[in-house]
This record gives C-alpha cells, sequence and structure tokens, in this order.
C-alpha cells in the first residue's frame, strides 16, 4: 500500500523532468490496473508537454524499483469472475510497456532494489536504466504458472547466446555486473546519487552527461557471466527435457542447482516458455507483445497460473500442486494453442487500440 493519504503511484513535473514515482513500498511497488492506467495518461499527456524533454521513473521505499504486476489483484479479480478486468490489467499492462518502447523522448528508470516482472516492462524497453548496488533482476513467472512478459518475448531472445532463455527458464536473480555484462542495465550509480541524478535532469542537463558525471564502476559480473559456457551449452537444446539432461550429465553444482531449480517450475510454464523463447527471436516487438497477450489469456483459462499465485501469495505454503505435474504429461496441442489468435478483438501494439 501506499502511505497514507498518498497515492499508489505520483507524478510530478520538476523542470525538464516528468517525474514518475511508483509509491507501494509495503507492496514492493507491485503496479496494480489504477496505476497501469494512471501512468499510461500521464505519458501521452507528457508525450505531448514540450516543456517535458525526458520522463525518469523511480521507485519509493528502497526494497525495491517495481517487484511485478499485482498478481494478488488479477488473482482476486479473476475468483471473482470478472473475467472483463483480468483482461483489462492485461491489456493495460502491456500496452503501457508498448507505450515505454515507442516513447520519443529519454525514459530514464532509476533502480534501487528488485526490478521483476512488469517493473522490468516499465523500464527495460526504455532508453536508459540505471542499476544501483542493490539492483537485482529477475523475471520468476515460470514458478507462479506464468512466463516471462511485459516485452521479454523480444528483449530475452536477444541477449547474448542463451542468457536469456537460462533467465527465462529458471527464473534466477542476476546483480548490476551480470545485468550490465548482457544489457539489461545501461548504467551504474549509487542509489544515494539518484537525488542528484534527479536535479541534473530536471535542470536540463543532457541525459548521458548526468549520468555520466555521477557515474559509479559497474561491478565485477556474477553467476551469469561465470557459467556462460555451461548456459550456452545446456540451454541451446530444442527441448526442456533436453536442457534438463544436459545439465544433469554436466556435473557441475551450477548445473545441478539450474536443474533442481527448473524441476520445481510448472511444468506447463516451462514447455510455453521454451517455445516463446525460440519464437521471440523472430519477432517484431509488437508482434512479440501480441503474443504475449495471446499466451496470457490461454493461460487465464489454465489451472497453473492461478495455482502457483496461491502457493506463493495467498496461502505462501510454497508448495503448488502443478497440473499436469510432470513435462511428459504437457500437451504439446496445449502449448500450440497459446500462441494462437483470440477469438476476440486483439490490442494492436503498434500504437492503435485494437485490431
Amino acid at each position: 500500500m501506499a502511505e497514507s493519504g498518498e497515492a499508489e503511484i505520483l507524478f510530478e513535473r520538476r523542470g525538464a523532468v516528468g517525474l514518475v514515482t511508483l509509491n507501494r513500498p509495503r507492496a514492493l511497488n507491485a503496479l496494480s490496473l489504477a496505476m497501469l492506467q494512471a501512468m499510461q495518461a500521464q505519458l501521452d499527456a507528457w508525450a505531448a508537454d514540450a516543456a517535458v524533454t525526458r520522463v525518469l521513473l523511480r521507485g519509493r521505499g528502497g526494497r525495491a524499483f517495481c517487484a511485478g504486476g499485482d498478481i494478488r489483484q488479477i488473482y482476486a479479480l479473476a475468483k471473482a469472475g470478472d473475467q472483463a478486468a483480468v483482461d483489462a490489467f492485461w491489456r493495460a499492462e502491456y500496452g503501457l510497456d508498448a507505450c515505454v518502447k515507442r516513447f520519443a523522448k529519454p525514459v530514464v528508470s532509476l533502480i534501487e532494489g528488485l526490478v521483476m516482472g512488469g517493473g522490468n516492462g516499465i523500464s527495460v524497453h526504455g532508453s536508459h536504466r540505471v542499476s544501483s548496488e542493490r539492483y537485482s533482476f529477475a523475471m520468476p513467472e515460470v514458478g507462479i504458472g506464468l512466463f516471462p512478459d511485459v516485452g521479454m518475448t523480444y528483449v530475452l531472445p536477444r541477449l547474448p547466446g542463451c542468457t536469456g532463455t537460462y533467465l527465462a527458464l529458471t527464473g534466477a536473480r542476476i546483480g548490476p555486473g551480470d545485468a550490465h555484462a548482457v544489457g539489461l542495465a545501461t548504467h551504474h550509480a549509487a542509489a544515494d546519487d539518484f537525488d542528484a541524478i534527479v536535479d541534473a535532469l530536471a535542470a536540463g542537463d543532457a541525459v548521458d552527461a548526468a549520468l555520466a558525471a555521477h557515474a559509479r564502476p559497474v561491478p565485477e559480473p556474477g553467476p551469469l557471466v561465470a557459467a556462460r559456457a555451461v548456459i550456452d551449452a545446456c540451454f541451446s537444446a530444442d527441448t526442456v527435457a533436453e536442457i534438463l539432461a544436459r545439465l544433469d550429465a554436466d556435473g557441475s553444482a551450477f548445473a545441478a542447482e539450474t536443474a533442481a531449480l527448473m524441476r520445481t517450475r510448472s511444468p506447463t510454464s516451462l514447455a510455453l516458455v521454451r517455445e516463446q523463447m525460440r519464437r521471440g527471436a523472430r519477432l517484431g516487438f509488437a508482434e512479440a507483445m501480441l503474443t504475449e497477450y495471446r499466451m496470457v489469456s490461454a493461460l487465464m483459462r489454465g489451472h497453473d497460473f492461478f495455482e502457483g499465485v496461491r502457493a506463493a501469495v495467498i496461502d505462501k505454503d510454497g508448495a503448488p500442486a502443478w497440473n499436469p505435474a510432470t513435462l511428459d504429461a504437457v500437451d504439446p496441442a496445449g502449448i500450440a494453442a497459446a500462441f494462437a489468435p483470440s477469438a476476440g478483438p486483439e490490442p494492436d501494439f503498434a500504437g492503435s487500440p485494437e485490431r
């Protein structure tokens, strides 16, 4: 929740800057439907305001820039039978991500703490992503029966080697060193300097010059870079089963830990994500976003997302009962169907609202 009496998302015009502050620190700045809609309206206004020459995104509280979309809200809406509101959430979130991607002015995210799920959707498609010493990236959706969405169909397959596929199929967290090594972050600064960066950009300083003036050395890369050879060798396999077989045969501690982590994830999500990463490498951005809308629409009619959220967020027992429970039992036809066009009108993420 936001602090008492304050909105969940704050907008401020500060000199040349349009400043967005996510203001749900106790919820790790998770994005509600109202926040998504408000941010979309504000970006539209700033796009037309010549006095605003750059947009800055921040999260309040220090623990998280943004931990993602508000899956608790989605779960509650779906359980209440409000499918229209669930659909509105996904349309709003993906539409906002597409807006950030095509925004004509610099979008600078100052990232302190966790940046997961929808937090990456509103930041990674922008022009500048500034990590801090507490930066921690993850797309952990396979752990709740979902898939890395918010444009990750486009982003992750384009990371070096098979690092994107690894991140998608494991949900593993990486720090700033690894994020810079693969291009997820563009600049690095101390969180204590974020206010000074805002001031410099508000004063009209050139974006790159302002960030350079407050730059700190990027931390050394971590496990993602260190294990790159194993990742590329194993995650280049065509199927999840073969990836796991290669990890099992590798014999390293990293491979064993990775295989064990994957075996806790939704088998349906794993199969879906392997195909998502294959297709995503060939898709343009708007096509990738439409693919995600089709995928998420299909999963909202299934089992594992709701079971995953129950286990992780509602009951917090950490023991999801996936259905099907094994990779062998996942129906290939069901995976293929998740990529098929939806029955009703679909969003057009290239700019206009419907297609």
